[in-house]
């Protein structure tokens, strides 16, 4: 079978999917490689999975100011590629390069910069992904651009009036920051692309867009041989089973509110767990905090009986017994609470998240509140709209059932598999392809 090189960089939303990919090529005879930073190696190790060291070496757990710089509201997106991602563009290559010899396929993520050229170099058949409707930039799907948030509020024929300058706009800015990525592909000897960020990212091969249907799509301007696949699930990095004092308070009484912030923005919470333990008071409410290392023992300190606190929990287990989340709008977090079937308020900070909450509130499934307006009242009067109005909860469970049947890593190794069969049959097309890529 096949030697498949995964590569990704950013948070445990950034590799759990990819863990989830790689565990179900597992089970089909493959060889998956996780071409991936060191700071991944105890996740990768633990899912029994081959890995492959590569750059950038950035750990944002050991730099809370990265994470702020990253996830700033106007300028996060800009600081992941000129801070972490393009000012190491040749250890990148080099390292991505000798993890993918003698590989057959090669998997990539929109933070891995370089695939796009070590696919080109080696004439390797490989299939872009990404795991937001954002980053497809479609002129047909307004987005809600990460700087301007207050477009949400724009009447929408007037957001799919001007969906095509906005996209425009969002590809000539980042071609701004790309410029050394194209820098980089001259001095190989290799032909520049246009918008290295979004059309300059994909495949000729094939796309996978990594997340549920119900969000829409695939549009006329999206790449062609895009495949929707569904969430593709892995929840181990946050333990296999609920802790025992978790699972108590869990059979004890009514289903809690639970508010996380993922792995990232939990490092810059600010007053987020001071005002989300109001709130609950507020409510009267039963809740669950997933504080994270450093906030967890002094909440936990001060808790009332009614609370429980946390450093984290698999979210698939916790959110099913849950009565509405609390989250950062991170996509695999939103995924598992539709998958739950429960009301969310999002609380977005940067780059897809503004997003990815405008979709959810869309949906009908929640309520939308920034972080800069994260106050115990405000918080506490969306919970009590969305845990009574019983529109939030039914809306929630008629998604979460077209969620269920989505086979997310099925569907993703329907593809890859596709493809290889294609190669295989045909090699001389995907030359081409590649070809195609060149002169794009």
């Amino acid at each position: 079978m096949a030697r498949i090189v995964i590569t990704t960089w950013g948070s445990f939303g950034d590799l759990n999917p990819y863990l989830g990919l790689a565990t179900a090529l597992r089970a089909r005879g493959h060889h998956p490689v996780m071409a991936m930073p060191a700071v991944y190696a105890p996740a990768i190790a633990a899912a029994g999975l081959e890995h492959a060291i590569t750059e950038p070496d950035a750990d944002p757990a050991l730099d809370p100011q990265l994470v702020r710089r990253v996830l700033h509201p106007r300028h996060g997106a800009e600081s992941i590629f000129r801070e972490v991602l393009l000012p190491v563009l040749a250890e990148s290559h080099a390292s991505l390069l000798r993890a993918a010899q003698g590989a057959d396929f090669l998997v990539s993520h929109p933070a891995a910069v370089t695939a796009p050229i070590v696919a080109e170099q080696l004439a390797m058949p490989w299939v872009s992904t990404v795991l937001s409707p954002l980053l497809f930039m479609s002129g047909y799907d307004p987005i809600v651009p990460p700087p301007a948030p207050w477009v949400r509020h724009v009447p929408w024929a007037w957001r799919m009036k001007t969906a095509p300058w906005i996209a425009d706009a969002g590809r000539q800015i980042s071609n701004r920051w790309m410029e050394p990525l194209q820098q980089f592909r001259e001095s190989l000897g290799l032909r520049r692309v246009a918008t290295p960020m979004f059309e300059g990212q994909h495949s000729p091969h094939g796309v996978l867009a990594m997340f549920s249907r119900v969000f829409g799509g695939p549009f006329t301007d999206w790449p062609p041989h895009t495949t929707i696949t569904g969430q593709l699930l892995f929840d181990a990095s946050y333990g296999a089973t609920l802790e025992p004092a978790l699972a108590r308070f869990l059979d004890a009484g009514e289903p809690p509110v639970v508010f996380t912030l993922g792995s990232s923005a939990v490092m810059i919470a600010d007053r987020f767990w001071d005002e989300s333990l109001a709130a609950v008071r507020r409510l009267g409410r039963r809740g669950v905090l997933l504080a994270g290392p450093v906030h967890a023992p002094r909440l936990a300190a001060g808790a009332p009986p009614s609370v429980h606190v946390v450093s984290e929990a698999p979210h698939s287990l916790l959110f099913a017994r849950a009565a509405a989340v609390v989250h950062q709008c991170g996509m695999g977090t939103l995924g598992t609470a539709l998958r739950a079937g429960v009301p969310q308020l999002a609380v977005p900070f940067a780059n897809d998240q503004p997003d990815n909450a405008d979709r959810l509130q869309r949906l009908g499934v929640a309520e939308v509140l920034y972080p800069s307006r994260y106050r115990a009242w405000r918080v506490a009067r969306a919970l009590r709209t969305l845990l009574e109005e019983p529109a939030y909860t039914r809306r929630a469970r008629e998604l979460a059932g077209v969620v269920a049947t989505e086979r997310g890593a099925e569907a993703a190794c329907d593809a890859i598999e596709g493809i290889l069969d294609r190669v295989t049959r045909n090699p001389l097309r995907d030359t081409a392809a590649d070809a195609a890529t060149a002169s794009g």
